[in-house]
């Protein structure tokens, strides 16, 4: 049974700074984390194409810290209450880029998590590297975690995934494009929306892969509410929080929209054709 305390939270989009929402929500009640944290880009200049056009690139406020260690002490407290609200039982998924992924990935294994996968995403269409003086970006890393390593009665949905990959088992390495077109957010005067976008397939995979119906889902960083929005679609209850109350409204409207699938093998062959 759900706990009284945790039940007011359920499928609710919470404005605040997640450590101080994480703080309040009872221990051991979460079934799975996906966290989509700031990257730590330290962007010091602007970025322009070949033809003079600006690159919208991660300039946003909520992006930049004083120094890696300022870095570091708040993605030790936000991972910190991470582990103390999910379940023995439970997963954390994280995604990064190699600006950030390689010591969240230390701190995670400081504070005890056990890291039972590392995922590569596979950007289809990343964007070219404008000056070249370094290789293409072309991938972000995920790591997959229990929550300490006497975690043993996990989800993890194995023949799912593997009727996803033509009765094969699935790869750590997922193919995906980025976030574009209509799947884009699109704020009032037509720019996207938010600069770090993740594609819904993307999260579709993880939460059908390590959740099952009716588990709760928590993203600290909801951002556009992409994670929201896999989950309600699969009958699982989600918890959003998001510091900036820019993207909340868009969430909301998101969401409202989403209609929880009726025909679950239906929707797994339109997935299985679209992977």
């Amino acid at each position: 049974m759900r706990s009284k305390r945790l039940k007011k939270y359920l499928n609710q989009i919470i404005r605040g700074d997640c450590v101080d929402v994480m703080k309040k929500m009872p221990a051991g009640s979460i079934d799975m984390i996906f966290a989509d944290p700031p990257y730590n880009l330290q962007l010091k200049n602007d970025l322009w194409r070949p033809n003079k056009t600006k690159v919208a690139a991660v300039n946003d406020q909520w992006d930049k810290f004083k120094s890696f260690q300022d870095y570091d002490q708040f993605t030790d407290a936000w991972l910190r209450e991470c582990k103390r609200i999910l379940r023995p039982t439970g997963t954390f998924w994280v995604i990064g880029s190699y600006h950030n992924i390689f010591r969240v990935g230390q701190i995670l294994q400081n504070l005890g998590f056990w890291i039972l996968n590392d995922i590569i995403w596979v950007k289809r269409n990343p964007m070219p590297n404008f000056r070249g003086v370094r290789f293409t970006n072309a991938h972000e890393t995920l790591i997959w975690a229990k929550r300490d390593d006497k975690s043993k009665k996990y989800t993890f949905n194995y023949r799912l995934m593997k009727t996803l990959n033509n009765n094969k088992q699935m790869r750590s390495d997922w193919s995906f494009p980025i976030c574009n077109g209509g799947e884009r957010l699109k704020d009032r005067k037509g720019n996207k929306l938010h600069t770090t976008q993740k594609p819904k397939p993307l999260l579709e995979r993880i939460i059908l892969a390590s959740t099952n119906k009716d588990d709760v889902v928590l993203d600290p960083f909801a951002g556009t509410g992409t994670t929201g929005a896999a989950a309600k679609e699969y009958h699982r209850n989600y918890i959003l929080i998001e510091q900036s109350q820019k993207y909340i409204p868009y969430i909301r409207k998101r969401l409202n929209k989403v209609q929880p699938t009726n025909n679950f093998n239906s929707k797994i062959k339109e997935l299985k054709k679209a992977a």
